[in-house]
């Protein structure tokens, strides 16, 4: 029950009237439901949303939010226009980046939520996880990196890629809401799939544009072919095409 009811409030049902005859009187225009207002004017209990202080209003909205809300929402549900709403947000933000507070407000995903200041987040590993710590393991990490690098992808291609099947730590992923089924291939039918919002909430990304760039931390050619012997050719590139003068020999 929700906490706007008291706990002594009671309510009574009034029995229905009984039935009397018809009226002579033709009968009048229906009454106006008492929650909504005059002609063009928004419903009571909403014109007044409207007129309370843009920025605790959205302080208020978003303590309750358990994702990024967009601005465009914020200002559908406080009735303002999406500029100023968005001016608000980033004032906001740069106050509490100002005062040093424990927590930020950030735009993340496409939306703007609160966050604790990555300084205090071994006061809040201590009391959220309380020593139990639930990290993805090293094979759950390079299928997500393929995935989000790669998307949309099917596990077939995940795997050729790592080497490995990668059907076990696939479903771990998807469990765990990082990544989401997003469609089939035309070619073979096989499942497609995508990162999720909550991958990029995680990572602290706004896109998927802010994935840094993987030439940084590629190897360098040399190393590769000097741990994989694939860059020494096993043959002489300037050997002749005749067969047979592959394998004569010179006379001194």
């Amino acid at each position: 029950m929700s906490d706007a009811y008291a706990a002594d409030d009671t309510y009574e049902v009034q029995p229905p009237e009984e039935a009397g005859p018809p009226s002579s009187e033709s009968p009048g225009p229906p009454e106006s439901s008492a929650s909504s207002g005059p002609s063009g004017e928004p419903p009571v209990g909403l014109s007044a949303v409207a007129d309370l202080d843009l920025q605790p209003a959205l302080e208020a909205v978003l303590m309750v939010v358990d994702e990024p809300v967009t601005e465009e929402h914020l200002a559908k549900v406080l009735q303002r226009p999406r500029r100023e709403v968005s001016d608000a947000l980033h004032a906001l933000s740069d106050a509490y980046t100002a005062q040093g507070r424990g927590f930020d407000l950030r735009l993340i995903a496409g939306g703007w939520r609160f966050y604790t200041r990555a300084e205090y987040a071994d006061a809040v590993e201590s009391f959220v996880l309380d020593g139990q710590q639930a990290r993805l393991t090293q094979a759950a990490l390079e299928t997500l990196a393929v995935v989000a690098y790669r998307q949309p992808v099917s596990r077939s291609r995940v795997s050729a890629v790592r080497g490995v099947n990668c059907d076990g730590v696939m479903r771990t992923l998807l469990q765990r809401g990082l990544v989401r089924e997003a469609g089939a291939e035309p070619e073979t039918g096989a499942i497609l799939y995508r990162t999720t919002n909550y991958f990029l909430e995680r990572m602290g990304l706004r896109g998927l544009d802010e994935l840094p760039e993987l030439a940084p931390f590629l190897p360098e050619a040399d190393a590769v072919e000097a741990d994989s012997r694939e860059g020494v050719p096993s043959f002489d590139p300037d050997a002749p095409d005749d067969a047979d003068s592959t394998h004569s020999t010179t006379e001194p």
